[in-house]
């Protein structure tokens, strides 16, 4: 902080200590099975998405 002259109350300005943002809600196909945005594309939502879905529509919420 002292090589680029901040201070505690700068840092609180930007939102650097605010809590994270909320999680989106995971996309879902019609059994139930989830994506949470980790790891691989799932097999279900590689076909609906190559099939001309798209992530938005199949969004849970």
């Amino acid at each position: 902080m002292a090589d680029y002259a901040l201070t505690m109350e700068e840092l609180r300005s930007t939102g650097c200590f605010d809590p994270p943002p909320a999680l989106s809600a995971a996309v879902c196909n019609a059994e139930g099975l989830a994506l949470d945005g980790q790891g691989e594309m799932q097999a279900w939502l590689k076909r609906a998405v190559n099939a001309g879905q798209t992530q938005e529509f199949l969004r849970a919420g």
